[in-house]
């Protein structure tokens, strides 16, 4: 069997079999990039509570300050359609966080790196970024808790 195809073929079973922490660390082997989805932020919450830092796991604590990679929607509400300099990344594009209610762990901001832009799609994106928590609090409400600095996207 040609040496590409067995390759493309052993990542594909690996995909299929690892769990996603053992994936994750097979894919950032050799970096300093640690691969995440967002089923690696999310954590136990009442729908309705309020947020605390106790709430957290050490795993997503531990995230601080590291590179890491995470794939996701830009939210189209307050996003231009070129020239962006920062937007919301969210878990998928039609059900997590277009309305009220959304978790908290499905959405993280984004910021570029200074000088980098990226254009509103309506595609799936790839942000590579430090890894930050913060709570945007809007109203008495916390809004977010997640953000990503000194970010590189790519589709």
């Amino acid at each position: 069997m040609h040496p590409i195809i067995l390759s493309t073929l052993t990542l594909f079973a690996l995909q299929c079999l690892l769990p996603a922490d053992c994936l994750a660390q097979a894919k950032g082997a050799g970096s300093d990039v640690l691969y995440l989805t967002f089923d690696d932020v999310e954590f136990e919450m009442e729908k309705g509570e309020e947020f605390e830092r106790g709430l957290l796991t050490e795993k997503i604590k531990d995230l601080v300050g590291k590179r890491i990679s995470i794939r996701g929607f830009i939210l189209p509400n307050g996003t231009r359609e070129s020239g962006n300099q920062k937007f919301i990344l969210v878990r998928d594009n039609k059900e997590c966080c277009f309305g009220p209610g959304a978790a908290l762990y499905d959405c993280v901001l984004v910021k570029l790196e200074k000088g980098h832009e990226v254009d509103f799609t309506v595609r799936p994106v790839t942000v590579e970024g430090t890894f930050q928590l913060k709570e945007l609090v809007i109203g008495g409400r916390t809004m977010a808790i997640y953000r990503m600095r000194d970010c590189k996207v790519s589709q």
